[in-house]
């Protein structure tokens, strides 16, 4: 569909492609992965024709329809939600407006938002119609930036479900490994000014890189000892009439060498919670609570009533459900950022709560500057300390001085973890985090809150993020919450068992109607049992993690435990054995879930 031969392309002093050239065919789907300024949505902006190369070319297939949704800049109009999304469509029917409708439901919307104006939704809501629009019109090759950024977990599946079945091409920049890995089948990777095809998913990729990497660095240590010979060579055999036609030679030889050169390595923020104060065991509750908001022309929406909640020292938790069931409002609750109506908010001992929030503009004042922002605490860090913290943060040097209302969704998300770095609290509250993260920064935040020994709780679209750190998920449903132990792979995993067990008690109860075989219902049950082999493998695969996982876990508190420092403090050593019972315990479970999985796989 699209050739792109030998392209170069700069801005003023900074080259961003050289020779690059890459071949995008019917039914590609690519996921499009590089530093931060590498060139990524320029690239995207010349397959969209509006921005030229500076040499080589791009060739389009004739009659080729591309899409694009970008990061940001969500539409405004005076349309409603539903006209805006058919804005455009040729041969308008009423199948084509259910199917706009089917699409914005998918996407969250309720059948009520379909008549609000565009102008009145903030900018998520606001991107998920320009993502409902574009996915109407089936282009035939889809260019998302950052799709999933403003998208809740139900969204986000609802969204990899329907690209999975996707007849045309994909091409997508996403810092949503897990994302990346159920929508595309190669990576290409933007390094050195030139684009690379890795085919397979994205842990392949980097191992592939990491391996190309060895061989360059094995390749380049080689050559520095050749060219070490052969420069001590010349120096001691400089000066000698018997060997000056030999030293000629050498030197014309290192003069035309091609000099290999080591892959630079891109700066990556680097991120390390100070290790909290300790707390007492009750963290956070929350008692008889109840919370409405009031809405302007429209019924009372009743979030919580008399609701009961508690989060212990420790526990890393995951809040999920439904859009609009009340997860940030329970997150901010236990944050102090919102009162309840009623009931009491009470803070365990010696326990101090740090919030990132999901709308940054809402916490970062537009007036101050970024090293202003990260100063604004009662801590009164030394300037250089703040300025060093900031600079991992890659606020280097004057960086530090712009404001704050001119950073990137990136910037903003670095800024907001520095305020949580510089006054370090031990209950840390997450809102979304990783939106506007690249791939490295994920990465390092999950290290650096894997460390954490304090209290986490958070709110993800990530799924990859969940899985890495939850001990625990909280669904949100109706007012109510249900605990689920494990990761978010196991929370899904229980809610598929629990609706196949109600279904299947539904179907008990109703009279199985006459079973008509065909060709088609046949071919449908295959397809249905090789994706139910492809969930159960991925299941074991985690569950094989989080059991090698949740031992070390076990092995380090037993090493805890046995240190003859704790054997005096009573509250202490029966903490820790409580943790490791409920760790066993977890890794039992595991096992034998394990165990039906491989046993169901062999019959």
């Amino acid at each position: 569909m699209i050739t792109l031969r030998n392209v170069h392309k700069s801005f003023s002093s900074q080259v961003l492609f050289e020779d690059a050239s890459l071949q995008v065919n019917e039914g590609d789907r690519f996921a499009l992965v590089g530093p931060n300024g590498a060139g990524k949505s320029t690239l995207f902006k010349m397959m969209l024709r509006t921005e030229e190369v500076d040499d080589g070319e791009i060739q389009f297939k004739k009659g080729v329809v591309v899409g694009y949704l970008p990061q940001e800049n969500p539409p405004s109009s005076e349309k409603t939600v539903i006209e805006e999304v058919l804005d455009g469509v040729e041969d308008y029917d009423g199948r084509i407006e259910a199917e706009g409708k089917a699409i914005l439901m998918g996407l969250g919307f309720k059948v009520e938002g379909f008549t609000r104006k565009v102008n009145t939704l903030s900018g998520g809501w606001a991107m998920r119609v320009a993502m409902a629009k574009l996915l109407l019109k089936k282009p035939d090759l889809l260019l998302l930036d950052e799709p999933t950024n403003h998208l809740d977990l139900d969204s986000l599946m609802w969204l990899e479900e329907y690209l999975q079945s996707y007849q045309g091409a994909i091409f997508v920049i996403s810092h949503d490994r897990d994302f990346i890995n159920k929508i595309c089948h190669a990576i290409v990777s933007l390094q050195d000014h030139t684009l690379r095809v890795y085919h397979g998913d994205y842990e392949k990729f980097l191992a592939e890189r990491e391996s190309e990497k060895q061989k360059i660095y094995s390749a380049w240590r080689l050559q520095q000892e050749e060219i070490a010979q052969m420069e001590d060579f010349i120096a001691r055999n400089r000066a000698r009439v018997s060997t000056a036609a030999r030293v000629q030679s050498m030197i014309k030889r290192l003069d035309k060498l091609e000099r290999i050169e080591l892959v630079q390595e891109v700066k990556t923020v680097k991120i390390r919670f100070p290790q909290p104060s300790r707390t007492g065991t009750k963290v956070l509750e929350l008692k008889d609570i109840s919370k409405v908001y009031k809405v302007a022309d429209h019924p009372d929406i009743k979030v919580y009533e008399n609701f009961n909640f508690e989060l212990l020292r420790g526990q890393k938790m995951a809040f999920v459900g439904h859009n609009g069931a009340g997860k940030s409002t329970l997150l901010k609750m236990l944050a102090g950022v919102i009162e309840p109506d009623s009931g009491e908010r009470a803070l365990g001992l010696n326990v101090k709560t740090g919030y990132f929030s999901q709308h940054r503009d809402g916490i970062l004042d537009p007036r101050k500057t970024v090293l202003q922002e990260a100063m604004n605490n009662d801590r009164m860090n030394p300037e250089l300390m703040v300025r060093t913290i900031l600079g991992t943060f890659l606020f280097p040097g004057d960086n530090v001085y712009k404001k704050t209302e001119v950073l990137s969704g990136g910037e903003k998300s670095r800024l907001m973890l520095v305020k949580l770095l510089v006054d370090p609290p031990n209950v840390i509250l997450m809102d979304e985090p990783t939106t506007h993260l690249d791939m490295a920064s994920v990465d390092a935040l999950i290290a650096a809150l894997k460390e954490f020994e304090g209290t986490l709780c958070m709110i993800s679209h990530d799924v990859y993020f969940l899985n890495a750190l939850a001990d625990s998920v909280v669904h949100v449903e109706a007012g109510k919450t249900t605990v689920y132990p494990g990761n978010y792979d196991y929370f899904r995993y229980r809610q598929e068992q629990l609706a196949r067990e109600s279904a299947g008690l539904k179907k008990k109860q109703q009279p199985e109607p006459e079973k008509q075989a065909t060709a088609s219902g046949d071919y449908e049950e295959k397809k249905r049992q090789e994706a139910e082999a492809r969930k159960k493998s991925r299941r074991a695969e985690t569950l094989k993690k989080e059991i090698a996982y949740t031992r070390k876990n076990v092995e380090n508190l037993a090493a805890k435990m046995s240190s003859p420092e704790i054997h005096s403090d009573y509250a202490q050593v029966k903490e820790l054995g409580d943790k490791i019972a409920a760790m066993e315990a977890k890794i039992a479970a595991f096992t034998q879930e394990l165990e039906a999985l491989e046993a169901e796989r062999t019959v």
